[in-house]
């Protein structure tokens, strides 16, 4: 390469990089992958030090992350935040490993191998104990001040346990549990909102809202790896670091290695590989830092990174196939979702035929076409998505997608709203629509009617049997014996669950009526606050919006769905059907229940989300991870990483028959 050619291309480097920041930790919002992105970084490295004449002090290889947001108080950390080298490849750990050693030479270099969380970079100062700041990594040396949005997080104290140093600044990442980024993204979906790529993205554009009642209703948790600034407390090892953590309540990476030689390194982040998908918050590798602090400080850093650590991250699993077709579902309020068709690929353990395509506008950005070749990637390890089209193996017979103007269900009208990129179909009664909520309103999340899925349902729509909820209380065997592949005993086991949905708890019927924006936290205390659907239909919106849980928008909305005449009438349908929910009195004075945190894995004889049913109804609290304050880990068979470490931490472990016996005793 010529002088020219590499200023050249050094330009065209910094140029995109920068850009790449910026939407990466600006908006949340990246374009390429972690991979790519660290290609152009080393490729411009590269060159600059081959020609440091064209080094400059702006280049992104002097800098650590993005501009702090111009709406955010500004923070300036005590202790730059510095960004890891990082690499894929196992020869460059070993060389890591091996650098490290000729520049400690005859030293026995212990390391310690943590799980890297794909999240958020924060950092946070305690001064005795109490809560003084809380910012994101910015540019390393200035972050924004998020506390209130932080301080929503439940796991997060906002004072330390026990004896607290004058100044304890601990740095983490904010990540989005991976259960409830699916249910996020489902509710999006539904609203007309555009999807989260990833749980990383949703964590980010959640920290960067400036209404902290919004965040509060994200599931965002933290995990804290160092720290910055101390004052009052001697630490000489970073493994000494979590016996602290976890005597001030702060939470940290739940499987932790120690290793002493490339090859046990190696094993290490084998072992992390096989169990990182146990954990609730999505990991894209694993980080490799120096025990001894002072060994760390002997070994130095560079402009930009420290040399006694580096991450390294696992491949994403990407396959090739074709895309066939492009569908359209439309979902419970209408909205129109374009879905890929694909020939069947086995991506990440699983087989994908089906990939979400978000909405017209991703489409049209990405150039996706029927008929292409295109790369599948399960995003943030959950959803299968399409992350690149193969241009280059295009024939000229691939055709450009164009959302219908009519609904592809009822062949109705649509709309988009002007503030969404969503299309939705204003037909309240089309069959697509129709099928969705009876579907919701029968799923195990709402009414738990077994036996009216999805198959069902269609046929009983397309029959003209049920066309709203309320319909479903008026089938009977005659009816159903109309319908294909429905013998006696199906139908009788169809009717008695549809018996037994009567009187189900009247949270379940609040979330099965499908009011936006309301979720189960929401629907629980709704149902704890007016004990009574008439209650609730008949509560003023400020009385709504005053309630825990529920705040503006969702009093709003809730509101508005009862001031409809036919929703009113859809309840009192339901009445006159025999549906009467239960009202739960949750025994807060259970002596062996009530007050408990409960982990719940493995496999048992009831599904998980039954048995917490119960327990949430007896007053105690089911939690998606073992901290030290789980009381209990109900243990089933194939139990995995949680039971390990409940052991660890000496979390009473009890298997189902314990269980029922407890329950028992305190009935």
């Amino acid at each position: 390469m010529t002088e020219g050619g590499a200023r050249a291309r050094i330009e065209t480097l910094r140029r995109d990089i920068t850009e790449h920041n910026r939407r990466y930790y600006e908006e949340a919002a990246p374009t390429i992958s972690d991979r790519e992105y660290d290609q152009l970084y080393r490729e411009l490295a590269e060159l600059e030090k081959k020609y440091p004449e064209f080094v400059r002090e702006d280049s992104p290889t002097r800098r650590v992350g993005g501009q702090p947001l111009k709406q955010f108080a500004q923070v300036t950390h005590r202790v730059p935040m510095l960004s890891l080298d990082n690499t894929y490849s196992v020869e460059e750990l070993t060389e890591f490993y091996a650098r490290i050693t000729r520049l400690l030479p005859q030293e026995k270099i212990p390391v310690v191998i943590e799980p890297k969380v794909d999240g958020v970079a924060v950092s946070m100062l305690y001064e005795n104990g109490e809560v003084r700041y809380a910012a994101t990594r910015g540019d390393g040396a200035v972050g924004d001040d998020i506390t209130q949005n932080i301080l929503t997080i439940r796991s997060l104290p906002r004072r330390l346990k026990g004896k607290a140093p004058a100044v304890l600044e601990v740095r983490g990442e904010v990540f989005m549990d991976k259960h409830g980024f699916e249910k996020l993204n489902a509710g999006r979906a539904e609203q007309g909102l555009p999807a989260f790529a990833n749980p990383r993205n949703a964590a980010a554009g959640s920290l960067k809202q400036l209404d902290p009642a919004l965040v509060a209703k994200r599931p965002l948790g933290i995990i804290f790896y160092g720290t910055g600034a101390v004052e009052g407390v001697k630490l000489e090892k970073h493994s000494d670091l979590f016996p602290l953590l976890d005597g001030f309540g702060l939470p940290h990476s739940e499987r932790i290695w120690s290793a002493s030689s490339a090859d046990t390194i190696i094993k290490a982040i084998q072992e992390l590989d096989k169990v990182r998908h146990d954990f609730r918050y999505q990991t894209d590798g694993a980080v490799v830092k120096v025990d001894s602090f002072a060994q760390r400080e002997r070994l130095g850093f560079t402009s930009k990174s420290p040399r006694w650590a580096i991450a390294f991250k696992y491949e994403a699993e990407r396959v090739q196939t074709r895309l066939h077709d492009i569908l359209v579902q439309v979902g419970r309020t209408g909205v129109l979702t374009p879905v890929a068709a694909l020939d069947p690929v086995l991506v990440s353990g699983s087989t994908v035929g089906r990939a979400t395509l978000h909405n017209e506008e991703e489409i049209a950005r990405k150039d996706i076409r029927i008929g292409d070749t295109v790369i599948i990637e399960k995003a943030g390890e959950v959803i299968p998505a399409v992350v690149e089209v193969r241009k280059d193996l295009r024939t000229g017979s691939e055709k450009k997608f164009r959302m219908s103007k009519k609904c592809p269900e009822c062949g109705s009208a649509v709309v988009k709203d002007a503030a969404q990129v969503a299309v939705r179909c204003v037909n309240a009664q089309c069959p697509a629509q129709v099928r969705r909520r009876i579907e919701h309103f029968a799923s195990r999340s709402a009414m738990d009617i077994e036996g009216l899925g999805e198959m069902m349902v269609t046929q009983l729509v397309k029959a003209g049997l049920v066309q709203n909820v309320a319909q479903i209380y008026t089938l009977d065997a005659a009816k159903l014996s109309q319908l294909e592949r429905t013998g006696e005993k199906s139908i009788r086991n169809l009717l008695e669950a549809i018996e037994r949905s009567k009187t189900r708890p009247l949270w379940r019927l609040i979330f099965g009526l499908g009011i936006l924006h309301v979720g189960e936290t929401s629907s629980r205390e709704l149902a704890d606050h007016f004990q009574s659907i008439e209650a609730l239909m008949n509560a003023s919106a400020n009385e709504l919006q005053r309630i825990p849980d529920v705040g503006e928008v969702v009093g709003t909305s809730i509101h508005q769905f009862f001031q409809e005449p036919h929703n009113r009438e859809l309840v009192t349908r339901l009445k006159k059907a025999g549906v009467k929910p239960t009202v739960e009195s949750r025994k807060k004075s259970d002596l062996a229940i009530g007050g408990t945190t409960w982990v719940i894995t493995g496999t048992l004889t009831q599904p998980r989300d039954e048995i917490a049913e119960i327990i949430i109804a007896r007053g105690g609290k089911v939690s998606g991870s073992v901290s030290k304050k789980t009381n209990y880990v109900l243990a089933g068979d194939e139990a995995g990483s949680k039971l390990e470490k409940a052991k660890k931490l000496g979390v009473k472990i009890i298997d189902e028959k314990e269980f029922r016996r407890l329950l028992e005793s305190s009935s």
